[in-house]
């Protein structure tokens, strides 16, 4: 179940709230602005495969929790939106347009690395990206649907945000094998991850 298949019954994109640490959560306010019964539009939530739980707040807000919130990775696709006008210098982290591009190139070497370590580009599985850093970068990837509508306010900060998760989860939970680790359906699952990840920061090739 992705953010797509979830707007499409709400009528518009889901907004993710919290950390997704414990649990992944969107809420919607779709039923106040379409004038629907809140509870009847609940049941046909809670029919997607992937949904957990459905709970109508007291605000009439919709509260959805998804089981496998990986699975929003097969929806992400490759911007085409102009790079903020960040300088290139100098190239370390006190400048945004350095992390961003950085988080891009890194990225990027993955899907090579990927390749050449045998990593299967097949049989993703989205629930095995449910490690603590892969859980950060979904959370804010989890706002391109809304963004798509309207990149502002804060779209350069967006970036910013999305890089230093993809760099954190690059470090500490490795897309390929490590020394003598065999390439498995968890590498798959990081490896895609990798992929939507260069696909939303802009950026070179290498760096």
């Amino acid at each position: 179940m992705t953010p797509a298949e979830l707007a499409e019954v709400l009528g518009e994109p889901p907004v993710p709230e919290g950390t997704w640490e414990a649990e992944a959560v969107y809420v919607s306010a779709a039923a106040l602005r379409r004038k629907v019964p809140a509870e009847s539009l609940a049941g046909r939530v809670r029919e997607l495969d992937g949904v957990s739980l459905v709970e109508v707040r007291r605000d009439g807000f919709l509260r959805i929790v998804v089981s496998r919130p990986g699975e929003l990775v097969a929806g992400v696709a490759p911007l085409d939106i102009p790079e903020p006008p960040w300088p290139d210098f100098p190239r370390t982290w006190d400048n945004p347009g350095f992390v961003v591009r950085y988080g891009h190139a890194r990225a990027r070497a993955v899907l090579r690395w990927a390749r050449e370590l045998g990593v299967a580009p097949e049989g993703f599985r989205g629930e095995l990206l449910d490690g603590p850093y892969d859980r950060r970068v979904l959370r804010v990837l989890a706002e391109l649907p809304g963004r798509a509508v309207s990149r502002e306010p804060g779209w350069e900060t967006y970036l910013v945000r999305l890089a230093l998760a993809y760099h954190d989860a690059h470090e500490h939970a490795p897309a390929v094998p490590v020394g003598d680790q065999p390439p498995g359906p968890v590498h798959t699952a990081r490896v895609r991850l990798a992929g939507a990840v260069a696909g939303v920061l802009p950026g070179p090739e290498r760096m």
